[in-house]
């Protein structure tokens, strides 16, 4: 009976209304003026992928030994190389990244040998098509540029 008489007034409604209600002081809210003022972003987040280059040459770090793509768990990293004959190292020819499909795990970062490939803390990565989330070599190397808004 007084489970009937519960549904029939909405108790659990107006309880759930009066929640909310009490938190919705102004010396509760918080808001962040986003384009003007940047977030704190944790100091472990991961997000962008960078492949780092030599500061002294230009070059970049990654040897293709492929490890990144083999760790990856959604198979979304592509390598590929050929073999310079005068130094007999592999050159990196492609290298592509799917933002779109990628869990930001970190394994691909761990299981570099030489540190070429790195999660940054940028978070902007929206993009209006889908090709526009898989990344290759130049944009890795150049890293997100979001937009700046003007206030």
């Amino acid at each position: 009976m007084i489970g009937l008489l519960k549904k029939i007034f909405l108790v659990d409604l107006f309880q759930g209304l009066f929640v909310t209600f009490r938190n919705q002081n102004p010396k509760y809210i918080c808001t962040e003026q986003y384009p003007a003022e940047r977030p704190k972003i944790a100091e472990r987040y991961r997000g962008a992928p960078r492949l780092n280059t030599n500061p002294e040459n230009g070059e970049t770090l990654c040897i293709s030994c492929n490890l990144c793509a083999v760790a990856c768990p959604e198979n979304l990293i592509v390598v590929t190389s050929e073999r310079n004959e005068k130094t007999k190292r592999k050159d990196l020819t492609m290298f592509t990244y799917d933002l779109s499909r990628c869990m930001f795990c970190g394994l691909c970062e761990d299981a570099c040998p030489v540190d070429a490939l790195e999660l940054t803390q940028d978070f902007e990565l929206a993009s209006y098509t889908r090709e526009g989330m898989i990344w290759d070599r130049q944009a890795l190397e150049e890293g997100p540029r979001p937009t700046e808004y003007k206030c």
